[in-house]
């Protein structure tokens, strides 16, 4: 099981294919495994990294205060240990806020920002959904924050094509569900993170992506940070919800990998 230290803590990795390096940087879950469905598209043409993000997965459970800053700094860490000079970045979520902070703190490590069903700011819709599974993780436990999370990721009718596998998927998550303080932290964390007034300034090619039924970061979400990042492409999926990239994976991979290759 390939884990790199970055410092204070050990970060697992997954890498495949060989070419430019391609980051797929998961969303609040924080499980590199997310990307499962678009690895092998990525992968024939690139070399893909995913990785667990700090307190989930495989990485090192750590009881911090945790935030997007601190997120980045740990794959900033992790790029220089697999010596990963540059790289094209897709962010889902989390991982677009991980973008949209790398981009302007460090834009020489980036060759292309992908943004996909991100968010700019928290507004009062998205602190309202937060606090809401946020008291449900606190109050009711892991288990029902994990099944209720597919009611926000997907649409109604994938989660009825794929109940079975779905409900598979959710009994291993809730076995290796990290600490509660743990997973509080890390709402807390993207509840807090703003960029907005940074934006102007990435120079980074740019896509934002999102479907246009997305209920967890809607629509409005990506075309606000479409209009802030200059030059910034906007591609809006008609189906898909907020994990497009499994639900819609043909449509996203192309779109994705179409604009990764106008940029290599």
């Amino acid at each position: 099981m390939p884990k790199i230290s970055v410092g204070d803590a050990e970060i697992y990795y997954e890498r495949y294919g060989n070419g430019t390096p391609v980051l797929l940087v998961p969303g609040l879950g924080g499980l590199g495994n997310y990307w499962a469905p678009n690895i092998e598209a990525f992968a024939r043409n690139h070399q893909v990294i995913i990785h667990d993000h700090r307190g989930t997965g495989q990485s090192t459970r750590s009881r911090i205060r945790y935030s997007v800053d601190q997120m980045t700094n740990d794959l900033i860490r992790l790029m220089d240990a697999l010596d990963i000079e540059k790289a094209h970045l897709v962010g889902h979520s989390t991982g677009g806020a991980i973008g949209q902070t790398l981009a302007v703190t460090q834009p020489d490590r980036l060759i292309s920002l992908t943004i996909y069903a991100s968010w700019t700011k928290a507004d009062p819709f998205f602190r309202r959904v937060f606090e809401a599974r946020r008291a449900l993780l606190s109050h009711v436990g892991a288990a029902a924050y994990v099944r209720a999370t597919p009611i926000f990721l997907y649409p109604n009718w994938w989660i009825n094509d794929n109940i079975a596998p779905l409900e598979e998927r959710e009994k291993k998550t809730i076995r290796n569900f990290p600490a509660v303080e743990i997973g509080t932290s890390r709402i807390d964390a993207i509840v807090a993170f703003d960029r907005t007034a940074d934006l102007h300034a990435i120079k980074t090619p740019t896509m934002v992506i999102c479907a246009k039924d997305d209920i967890l970061t809607p629509p409005y979400f990506s075309r606000e940070l479409a209009k802030l990042i200059p030059g910034a492409e906007l591609v809006e999926l008609e189906c898909g919800g907020h994990c497009a990239s499994e639900t819609n994976a043909t449509a996203f991979n192309k779109a994705v990998l179409d604009f990764i290759a106008r940029h290599s």
